[in-house]
């Protein structure tokens, strides 16, 4: 007898490997899976500008990449950009993290974000991109859609749900256009925003999906990972989230990594990312007597297998990994 149902996911026509460079975009979530990629030895750069949630500010940051890309300087923040509250100084184009409590750090901590992010997308083969909501707060002064709020008074917000036509319209002139040479992996982030409340929260995934196929229908370069569906069916249980009860516990990110890893990888890839995990774990073990003869034999061995895997699977570099072991030497 079988107790759950598991998602039949068809592999990738195109697979990823480590020759490719990836510009992961958007969510937590897209984090979550940004970070497996990069202890797997990916080429990868995450969020260069912070999370963000809705696709119409995940679409803002890649046409300002690509508009810095291709030499325009009025994509780089300025200072006309900056807000102030408090004690912080920060643009609603940015997440929270790039705010700060002096204006010269904090544009210059959102320039580098941009540069890096346009770096990133002139160099990736590979784009993932993770819509959060399908809500927006447009700011009644500028009229402009945030990226974030910054915890300003909601007062100075106006709150709309984008419709899967909106959503659809944008990217396919971006998978035409900036994207056109880029294979652009779609996922929506399990992640439930309860702020929103369970009915608009289920609206607003139903219009993200429903705006993804209508993408893909019209994109040769699109495809759908349904990180969403395996956590809301196969691992439909509360003891797969987080102690908020909204985050899916690092169990379920490691299944949903999982079940990508088998979609996304060919078999040589999968084996490569085995044996790089192996020797990941290797570093976080604490050794009980690190002057041994023992366990000095044993560096010598994981430095030894991580230039087997330099040689094997390039271009990628343990170099971290051999630094680690070389200290006990």
């Amino acid at each position: 007898m079988q107790f759950r149902t598991t998602i039949d996911i068809k592999p990738f026509e195109q697979r990823i490997d480590h020759t490719q460079p990836i510009l992961s975009l958007g969510s937590c979530f897209a984090n979550n899976i940004a970070e497996r990629l990069a202890e797997a030895k990916f080429q990868i750069v995450a969020s260069p500008t912070g999370i963000l949630f809705n696709p119409e500010s995940i679409a803002a940051a890649l046409n300002r990449f690509d508009a810095l890309s291709r030499g325009d300087k009025g994509a780089i923040p300025s200072a006309e950009e900056l807000s102030h509250s408090g004690s912080r100084w920060f643009s609603f184009d940015f997440h929270s993290d790039f705010s700060c409590s002096q204006a010269d750090k904090a544009l210059a901590l959102m320039q580098q974000g941009v540069e890096r992010g346009a770096r990133a997308l002139s160099n990736a083969k590979v784009v993932i991109i993770t819509f959060g909501t399908a809500f927006v707060y447009r700011h009644k002064c500028s009229g402009e859609v945030v990226a974030n709020c910054h915890k300003q008074p909601q007062s100075l917000f106006l709150r709309e749900m984008l419709s899967a036509n909106e959503i659809a319209t944008q990217y396919i002139s971006l998978l035409q256009g900036p994207l056109s040479d880029k294979q652009v992996k779609f996922t929506i982030s399990p992640v439930r925003h309860l702020s929103d409340g369970l009915e608009d929260n289920s609206l607003s995934k139903a219009i993200l999906r429903l705006a993804i196929e209508t993408i893909k229908r019209s994109c040769h370069n699109a495809i759908y990972f349904p990180a969403y569906e395996i956590m809301m069916d196969e691992l439909r249980d509360y003891r797969f989230y987080a102690e908020d009860m909204t985050h899916p516990s690092v169990v379920a990110v490691d299944y949903i990594w999982q079940r990508f890893a088998e979609s996304a990888f060919s078999p040589q890839t999968l084996k490569a990312n085995q044996q790089i995990e192996r020797i990941v774990k290797a570093t976080h073990h604490r050794p009980f007597d690190a002057q041994s003869n023992e366990h000095k034999a044993f560096c010598r061995t994981m430095i030894e297998k991580c230039e087997l895997i330099e040689q094997q699977y390039r271009p990628i570099k343990m170099t971290e990994e051999k630094e680690f072991f070389n200290t006990y030497l």
